[in-house]
């Protein structure tokens, strides 16, 4: 014989409901863990090229240096330096770097001692090899000369054992420090200062 339900009993049974319920919060998690993973990826994909960004900058203020090469000499009237020369060249894969003394964005050469901080000093240049352009380019070198008797320097009286610092400030790239200090004894007009 039949068994006859109960009514209201087939609207209490569930157990299909219960699997789609299941079905969406799986598919709602693999959509939240998706735009997670978007997110992540995406925060990796900027902060590597922000990082990229910063290591070429790097690069670009290191490769825009100088470096001095050979010895600084100074002229003398015997009892204190009247004159600095010294020769510049570009540091290994170095970017051109603009020497022109009057031009706009060129180098710049401040003057320190004890006593004085001259933030823009006149210079000369004279191109030793290369082309006669004042653009230090890979493989030139260029002398500077700078006169200690300008009027930007006129407190300036640099005489024995007296310890001095040019910075030579390319426009981009980094700084040239060049610390010296004068000899014992200024008894010829032309000293090498090591």
């Amino acid at each position: 014989m039949k068994r006859l339900h109960k009514p209201g009993r087939r609207a209490r049974d569930e157990r299909g409901i219960t699997g789609l319920e299941t079905a969406i919060v799986l598919i709602a998690f693999v959509v939240v863990a998706a735009v997670f993973a978007f997110v992540v990826l995406s925060t990796g994909l900027f902060s590597s090229e922000r990082g990229k960004e910063t290591v070429y900058a790097g690069l670009s203020k290191t490769r825009g240096s100088m470096t001095i090469t050979g010895s600084v000499v100074g002229t003398t009237n015997l009892t204190n330096l009247t004159a600095l020369t010294f020769n510049v060249t570009l540091a290994a894969g170095g970017d051109s770097v603009n020497l022109n003394p009057s031009g706009t964005n060129s180098t710049n050469i401040s003057y320190q001692d004890q006593d004085n901080a001259i933030s823009d000093v006149t210079y000369t240049t004279a191109v030793i090899t290369g082309n006669a352009d004042n653009l230090l380019e890979p493989g030139e070198l260029f002398e500077i000369n700078i006169d200690l008797t300008q009027a930007a320097l006129s407190a300036v009286a640099l005489g024995t054992n007296e310890t001095f610092t040019l910075e030579l400030k390319p426009p981009s790239g980094s700084y040239v420090v060049l610390q010296r200090t004068t000899p014992a004894a200024l008894s010829k007009s032309i000293i090498n200062m090591n």
